[in-house]
């Protein structure tokens, strides 16, 4: 028992001294000394000098119009608020007000029957989204 008491006594204080005495140690607002930029390497010269071919195309991102699904539609007929329950990237879907960041840079600008439109908060709206017909 008083070797674990020692050997924890001893990790807590190197601990602790690597903390407190390490290159990061100071004031949070001290200034650090500036270095001069290295120079970018080239990603197709590393892949070639390792022995990869050529660089494999990187995928698009995915369209905005698979991102979201429209899941349901809450519309103030008069009021011309509203809300709709949205899913982003196939998490579960959330409810927006109008006026609510949907995504970054897209915000929930009206809801209209069974129809929400999102896109910028100013200007023309980026994507319509529709539920699906009802069922008969």
């Amino acid at each position: 028992m008083t070797f674990v008491l020692g050997f924890a006594a001893a990790a807590s204080a190197v601990f602790w001294g690597l903390r407190l005495g390490g290159p990061e140690s100071g004031p949070p607002g001290a200034a650090t000394a500036a270095t001069a930029p290295s120079a970018a390497a080239d990603p197709a010269a590393v892949a070639r000098f390792l022995g990869g071919g050529p660089a494999a195309a990187v995928a698009p991102a995915p369209a905005l119009a698979s991102r979201l699904v429209l899941v349901g539609v809450v519309a103030g007929a008069r009021s011309g608020e509203g809300a709709a329950v949205i899913a982003v990237d196939g998490k579960p879907a959330r409810p927006f007000r109008v006026g609510a960041a949907v995504d970054e840079g897209l915000v929930l600008q009206s809801v209209q029957g069974r129809r929400a439109l999102v896109g910028p908060a100013q200007g023309a709206p980026a994507l319509t989204l529709e539920l699906p017909a009802p069922r008969k």
